[in-house]
């Protein structure tokens, strides 16, 4: 019996297991280099809608959407957008939200406001430390008032892993719909309105306002890399796999 060793060449793939292995790194490095093209599409997406927001947030108020358009309201065209409204605060119907700002941990007051035509906007007057909220919800006249503030869209359900509790009123995002049925509010505006810092309420002690914190999540441009970094290193191991190849069976690979 011949012992083995080592120097026994390595046995030749077959040409099919070539093939396949072939189409796979091609389907791999196709599909990678799409991916991290998507990413650069969704990129200037991002920094487009930044750029319309960044507008938006510093434009002169506008007139907030009335109840005839509530059904063309959308994120796209409208959230962030400077409004001015005017109204009766109904301070017996205030809902406090559970927030953490950059003074601490409190509640946003959200305060349906009464327009001239009756329908309802709700309002996040602002901010108040969790030490002031009893005083906050204390009994108060209803207000008169006339505010300027960005335009929001609804927050249903809750913050994962927080739902919000209605019967214990319990909230934890600012979920319009849910507040209204949980107060029993009726032709309520589909947006809330964070008011800026200067529209507190006259009544004390006022919730502090103008703390919208506008941030997007922009890793676009790292996800392309990386998908990019992956296409290469299929394309660098389908290189490596063909050299290694010819090496071991050069007669074949001619």
């Amino acid at each position: 019996m011949t012992p083995a060793t080592s120097d026994a060449p390595a046995p030749r793939r077959s040409r099919i297991a070539l093939l396949a292995l072939a189409a796979c790194a091609l389907l791999l490095f196709a599909a990678f280099a799409a991916l991290g093209t998507w990413q650069l599409f969704r990129l200037q997406w991002k920094l487009d809608l930044i750029d319309r927001v960044e507008h938006r947030v510093h434009a002169p108020p506008v007139p907030a959407p009335a109840s005839k358009q509530w059904s063309r309201i959308n994120a796209t065209d409208d959230e962030y957008k400077h409004v001015q409204l005017a109204g009766t605060f109904l301070h017996d119907r205030t809902t406090p939200v559970q927030a953490t700002t950059e003074l601490g941990f409190g509640y946003w007051l959200l305060t349906p406001l009464r327009v001239e035509d009756g329908s309802l906007v709700l309002v996040n007057r602002g901010f108040i430390p969790a030490n002031r909220l009893r005083e906050a919800l204390s009994p108060k006249p209803d207000e008169s008032a006339s505010i300027t503030g960005l335009l929001r869209m609804t927050e249903p359900g809750g913050v994962f892993p927080r739902r919000n509790d209605p019967a214990a009123n319990r909230w934890y995002s600012r979920d319009v719909q849910g507040i209204a049925a949980s107060r029993g509010l009726s032709r309520v505006a589909p947006y809330f309105v964070d008011a800026d810092g200067a529209a507190e309420s006259a009544v004390a002690p006022g919730p502090v306002g103008g703390l919208t914190v506008v941030s997007f999540h922009n890793n676009h441009l790292a996800y392309a890399l990386t998908w990019y970094a992956l296409a290469l290193m299929v394309a660098g191991a389908a290189f490596w796999a063909v050299r290694k190849e010819r090496r071991m069976h050069p007669q074949a690979a001619a």
